[in-house]
């Protein structure tokens, strides 16, 4: 169960919570066009929204090591704040996404607007997946105290005094 609630319960939340961003991030109603016609442009190809299985998979893989990074880092740094995940977050987005977006537009000729695009995406990402670590951290905790708090207050924990 500890293992659970300590790793398990907060990754999955930032996966999901990730997977859902870049999933209405990447739709046409936001920037899914603008993506499909830059991606196609850097790649020399014909425009195409079809994305291969595997990379799903592999995007899903990289989300999870992610996730799993931010939670150890969170854990270490004993961020419990929600002001102190958020700052976390864009200073992780700052030294890492972005440093290496705009190495891929500077070295690599992609589009400027496709970091853009993808830089937005990370910032959103490490903001909220930082943020449902702590949460899910401050929920489980809640509900542990709770849950203890209980048995001090019943015939029975009163008892084992």
């Amino acid at each position: 169960m500890t293992w659970f609630k300590h790793i398990l319960l907060p990754v999955a939340v930032a996966v999901i919570t990730a997977a859902v961003i870049s999933a209405v991030w990447y739709s046409p109603l936001v920037f899914g066009n603008q993506w499909i016609a830059l991606r196609s442009q850097a790649l020399h190809v014909a425009p195409d929204s079809y994305i291969a299985p595997w990379k799903k998979a592999m995007e899903f893989l990289r989300e999870v090591l992610v996730a799993c990074v931010l939670l150890y880092f969170v854990r270490q740094l004993r961020i419990t704040r929600l002001v102190s995940a958020l700052n976390f977050g864009f200073w992780v987005w700052l030294g890492f996404p972005v440093s290496m977006l705009i190495g891929s537009s500077l070295w690599d000729n992609k589009p400027w607007a496709l970091s853009l695009i993808h830089g937005g995406d990370w910032l959103v990402k490490m903001l909220a997946m930082s943020a449902m670590i702590v949460l899910t951290h401050r929920f489980t905790a809640s509900r542990q105290t709770a849950a203890i708090q209980s048995l001090m207050r019943s015939p029975a924990g009163a008892a084992r005094d």
